[in-house]
C-alpha cells in the first residue's frame, strides 16, 4: 500500500522510514517552469508535519513525506491549491457485493474515507461506491483490499454490457432457487403454525409434521445452508466492530432454532414419549424465508430503478456501414474511429456523432431534444449518434466515438448523478449507523422485562418478544429510502432531457424561488440574422465588408450573423490584421489598414467616437426588438447594423410555468435595454437586467442571493459561466458551449427552456417522494418496535413486516417513473 513503510527512494538508502511517517506522490497540474516547482516545494515545507517535499517538474509530480498525525493529504492539496496549482484527482466506481443493509453501506463508506486522500460515497440501492482519490497516495488495489478487509467484495465498475447482464441474470436465478428451496422446506412448518392459531384448531395436522425430529430435519438446512449468508455477514460485520441487518437476523433466528433444538434434546432425554414439546423451528425457518422473499422482491424492484440507464444504452446503434476505398463493410460500432466515413441509409440509426459529407435527409432527434419534428440535414451539418435518419441516404464523417459521443456523455452524467448522495440522505445514514446496536440492546431489555417482571419465568414468551423486536427493526428500508428515489428521479429527468450532475443538485432545485434567464441562446434561438444596414459615412457594401471582416474571428452569435449576412449578399471578407474581442462590448480589429470597431454604444464612446448622428435610427431599430450594433471606422461612426434574434417557440410557456410554481423570473443580458425589454415583453418577463457584463451578471446573482433568494442561473455562453458558478444552481442549455455545460449543475440536453420549470417540479416531486419513504421507513420501526416489545407481534409477522417494508419503499420510489411533469 502507498502509505506503508517503504525504503527512501530519493536517497537510495536502505534505511526504513520511521513508522510515524507517510510518503505520497501526487500529480500536480499547472506548473510551467522550475520556479513553479520551487514555489510548491517551499510552500509545502512550511506546513507542520512535513518531513520532506520534492517536486519534479518533468514528471509534474510532488513527492511528500509527512507525519499523518499533524497534516493530511487533503491539507497538502489545499496548500497546493492556495499556491495557484491543482492536484490531479481520479474518479473511480466500484461494484460492491455482500451488502445486506444500509449499515453495510455506511461501514464501507467510512472505511474508504479513512484511506489517505479518498472521498467516497456508497449507494446501497445501486450497490456501488463512487469515489475520488489521489493516484500515488493510494492505488485501486489498496481501495479494493480495504473493501475486502471489511468483509465485502468489490470490482471496478465497467460499462453495462452483455457479460454484466448475464451476471445479473445468474444472480437473480441463484436468489430465486434459494428462495424456492427455503419455501418448500418451510411450508410444512408454516402449516403446523397455522394449526396453532386460535380459531383454526380444527385444521388436521398430521402427526409427522409435529414430530421434533421431522421439524429439525426441515429447519436445519434452511438455518445453516440457506441462511448461511446471514451468519457470514454477521461475522464479518462484528469482526470489524459494527453491526448490520445480518446480526439481527442471525441473532433472532438462532435464538428460535437453538431454543427448539434444546427442547428437542430434552424430549429425547425424557425418552421421546408423551406430548411433543413447544418448539419454534417454524419461526426461524419462516423468518429466513420471508426475508428472502423481501430481498428477492426488493432486488427485482431495484432493477427497475435502473431502467433509464438501460433504455439510454439501448438507443445506441450496434453496427455501422463503413466506406473505405469505395467499398462498404459492416463493422461493430466500437470499431469506428474518428475520421471514418459511414453510410447511413433511410431508417437507420446514426452510429456516432459526426458531420454530413454528402446527401440530404431529415433526422429524428427526439431522443436528444424531445422535439418530434425531424431536422433537415445537409453537407456540413452535425449529426448525433443514436438519432434516426429519415428518408435520404447520408455519408457522414465520424467525429466523436465511444465515450465521447453525446449519448455516452448523457449516460455517464445519469450514472454519476445516481452514484451521489443527496444531503437529506445524511439523516438516514446517521440513524442507521447506530440503529442495530440500539435494537440489540432493546431486544435484550425486552427479554429481561418479560422473563423477570411481566411474565416471570416464561422463557418462551420472553424469547418470542425479543426475537420479534430484533426482526422488525432491520434498517433496510431506511437505507433504500433516499437512493432509490434519486435513481428513479434522475432517470426520469434524463428521459425528459434534464441531466442533474448529482443528487445534491436534484435536492437543491426544489428550493429555487428565483430564476435568472440569459437572453441570447436561452430565451431566443441564438441564431440571429442581419436585417438592417444604416450608413452614415461611406458606402453600404464597404461598411458591411469591413464589419464582417472584423467580426470573422468572433464566435459570438451576433458576430456570426453579420458574417453570414455579408456572405449571403455575395461579399468576400478578408482576414483581420489584428483582432480583439471585448466581452460585453464588441470587437476591435484592423482590416486592410482601417481601424474597425463593431459593438455597443459604450465601446464607441470609450474610443471617443460621437454617435449622435445614428442614435435615432438605432433607437428605432431597438424599439422593434432588434439588436443595434454600432460601426466605427478610423475614429468616426460609419453606421449601424441591426440583427434580429427570434424568440424560442416555448419561451413564453417556460416563463409562465415558472411563475405558476411561485418562482421570480428575471432576464439578464449584455444587450441594450430597448432590445432586451422588447424580448421580455414577448415572453412575459417583468424584470430585466440589460447591458450587464459577464462579471456583472455574477454580481447581480450574488445580490439576489443576499436578499435570501435561492437562485438558479440559466445560460448557454462562455460569458454566462461566472454567473452559473455564482448561483445556487447553474443550469446550462445543452445547445450551448462546453464551458457553460461543465460549469453548470444541470444541463438541458435539447436546449428547451421549459426544462427549467420541469427540473424544479421534478425536484419537488422527488423530494416529496423521499420524505414519504423516510417517513414510512421510520414509521415501520417506530411503531413496530413498541408493538413487538408489548408482545403483540409474533416473530413471523415481524419478519413479514420487515421484509415488505423495503419492498414498499422501493415501489413508492418507482411511482416517480409515472409522475406527470408539465
Amino acid at each position: 500500500m502507498a502509505t506503508e513503510i517503504k525504503e527512501h527512494a530519493a536517497s537510495g538508502s536502505a534505511e526504513k522510514r520511521r513508522p510515524d511517517r507517510t510518503k505520497v506522490t501526487l500529480a500536480i497540474q499547472g506548473m510551467t517552469c522550475a520556479t513553479c516547482a520551487n514555489r510548491i516545494e517551499k510552500g509545502l515545507s512550511k506546513l507542520p508535519g512535513i518531513e520532506e517535499a520534492f517536486v519534479n517538474l518533468a514528471l509534474e509530480k510532488a513527492t511528500v513525506e509527512f507525519d499523518p498525525r499533524q497534516v493530511s493529504v487533503k491539507d497538502i492539496e489545499d496548500k497546493v491549491r492556495s499556491l495557484g496549482y491543482k492536484v490531479a484527482k481520479q474518479r473511480l466506481e466500484l461494484d460492491l457485493s455482500g451488502m445486506t443493509c444500509a449499515a453495510c453501506a455506511n461501514r464501507i463508506e467510512k472505511g474508504l474515507n479513512k484511506l489517505p486522500g479518498v472521498e467516497a460515497t456508497v449507494n446501497f440501492a445501486l450497490e456501488r461506491a463512487t469515489l475520488t482519490y489521489y493516484p500515488g497516495a493510494v492505488e485501486i488495489d489498496d481501495i479494493i483490499k480495504k473493501v475486502r478487509d471489511l468483509g465485502y467484495d468489490a470490482k471496478v465498475h465497467e460499462e453495462q454490457d452483455a457479460a454484466a447482464d448475464d451476471l445479473r441474470r445468474k444472480e437473480a436465478v441463484e436468489k430465486r432457487n434459494r428462495l424456492l428451496i427455503s419455501t418448500l422446506l418451510s411450508l410444512p412448518l408454516l402449516y403446523t403454525m397455522v394449526g396453532h392459531i386460535p380459531g383454526l384448531h380444527g385444521i388436521p395436522v398430521p402427526g409427522l409434521l409435529m414430530n421434533p425430529w421431522f421439524q429439525f430435519a426441515l429447519a436445519t438446512p434452511v438455518q445453516f445452508l440457506i441462511g448461511w449468508v446471514f451468519y457470514r455477514g454477521a461475522y464479518k460485520s462484528l469482526r470489524n466492530g459494527s453491526a448490520n441487518m445480518d446480526v439481527l437476523v442471525a441473532l433472532g433466528t438462532s435464538a428460535a432454532y437453538f431454543y427448539s433444538l434444546w427442547g428437542t434434546l430434552r424430549w429425547v432425554a425424557a425418552g421421546a414419549t408423551g406430548h411433543y414439546p413447544a418448539l419454534y423451528y417454524e419461526t426461524s425457518a419462516i423468518l429466513i424465508t420471508l426475508i428472502l422473499v423481501g430481498k428477492w422482491l426488493e432486488s427485482a424492484a431495484k432493477g427497475r430503478t435502473s431502467e433509464a440507464i438501460r433504455h439510454l444504452m439501448g438507443m445506441q446503434a450496434k453496427t455501422a456501414t463503413r466506406v473505405r476505398d469505395g467499398q462498404e463493410e459492416q463493422v461493430p460500432v466500437d470499431a469506428v474511429v474518428p475520421g471514418d466515413w459511414l453510410r447511413v441509409r433511410p431508417g437507420e440509426k446514426i452510429p456516432v456523432d459526426g458531420r454530413v459529407l454528402e446527401g440530404l435527409s431529415t433526422v429524428d432527434e427526439s431522443m436528444l431534444t424531445g422535439e418530434s419534428v425531424p431536422v433537415d440535414k445537409k453537407p456540413g451539418d452535425a449529426v448525433i449518434g443514436a438519432t434516426v435518419n429519415g428518408n435520404g441516404t447520408l455519408l457522414i464523417e465520424a467525429v466523436k466515438v465511444g465515450k465521447e459521443t453525446a449519448l455516452a456523455q448523457i449516460v455517464r452524467a445519469v450514472e454519476e448523478a445516481q452514484g451521489t448522495k443527496a444531503p437529506i440522505q445524511r439523516i438516514a445514514d446517521t440513524i442507521s449507523g447506530v440503529f442495530v446496536p440500539v435494537v440489540v440492546g432493546i431486544a435484550v431489555v425486552v427479554f429481561l422485562l418479560w422473563f423477570g417482571l411481566i411474565d416471570p419465568g416464561n422463557f418462551t414468551r420472553a424469547l418470542e418478544n425479543g426475537i420479534a423486536v430484533l426482526v422488525i427493526a432491520c434498517p433496510c428500508a431506511l437505507g433504500l429510502a433516499t437512493p432509490t428515489s434519486i435513481m428513479v428521479g434522475t432517470g426520469k429527468a434524463a428521459e425528459l432531457g434534464i441531466l442533474f450532475r448529482g443528487g445534491e443538485h436534484l435536492e437543491r432545485a426544489q428550493k429555487i424561488n428565483a430564476v435568472i434567464l440569459d437572453k441570447t441562446g436561452t430565451l431566443t434561438t441564438g441564431k440571429p440574422a442581419l436585417t438592417d444596414i444604416v450608413v452614415k459615412n461611406g458606402d453600404e457594401a464597404e461598411l458591411l465588408r469591413l464589419a464582417a471582416s472584423a467580426e470573422g474571428p468572433s464566435e459570438h452569435p451576433l458576430a456570426q450573423a453579420i458574417v453570414r449576412g455579408a456572405m449571403e449578399r455575395g461579399m468576400t471578407t478578408e482576414s483581420a490584421d489584428s483582432f480583439e474581442a471585448i466581452p460585453g462590448y464588441g470587437v476591435r480589429a484592423v482590416v486592410a489598414g482601417h481601424k474597425v470597431l463593431v459593438g455597443t454604444r459604450a465601446l464607441l464612446r470609450q474610443e471617443g467616437i460621437e454617435i449622435s448622428a445614428v442614435e435615432g435610427a438605432a433607437q428605432e431599430l431597438e424599439g422593434l426588438g432588434k439588436t443595434a450594433m454600432f460601426v466605427g471606422i478610423d475614429g468616426k461612426v460609419a453606421g449601424v447594423l441591426a440583427v434580429a434574434d427570434t424568440v424560442k417557440e416555448r419561451a413564453a410557456e417556460a416563463v409562465r410555468r415558472l411563475k405558476d410554481l411561485g418562482v421570480q423570473v428575471v432576464m439578464a443580458t449584455g444587450d441594450n435595454r430597448r432590445t432586451a425589454e422588447a424580448v421580455a415583453r414577448q415572453v412575459g418577463i417583468d424584470e430585466v437586467w440589460a447591458e450587464v457584463l459577464p462579471q456583472g451578471k455574477a454580481d447581480r446573482v450574488k445580490a439576489l442571493r443576499n436578499q435570501g433568494k435561492v437562485v438558479a442561473m440559466v445560460g448557454d455562453g462562455i460569458n454566462d459561466a461566472p454567473a452559473l458558478a455564482a448561483a445556487d444552481l447553474g443550469i446550462a442549455m445543452g445547445t450551448g458551449t462546453d464551458v457553460a455545460i461543465e460549469t453548470a449543475d444541470i444541463t438541458l440536453v435539447g436546449g428547451d427552456v421549459t426544462g427549467v420549470a420541469r427540473a424544479v417540479e421534478l425536484s419537488r416531486k422527488t423530494m416529496r417522494n423521499i420524505r414519504q419513504n423516510l417517513f414510512w421507513a421510520l414509521a415501520y420501526n417506530t411503531v413496530g418496535i413498541p408493538v413487538a416489545a408489548a408482545g403483540l407481534l409474533a416473530p413471523w409477522v415481524a419478519g413479514a413486516a420487515m421484509a415488505f417494508s423495503s419492498v414498499s419503499v422501493v415501489l413508492n420510489a418507482l411511482r416517480l417513473k409515472r409522475v406527470k411533469v408539465a
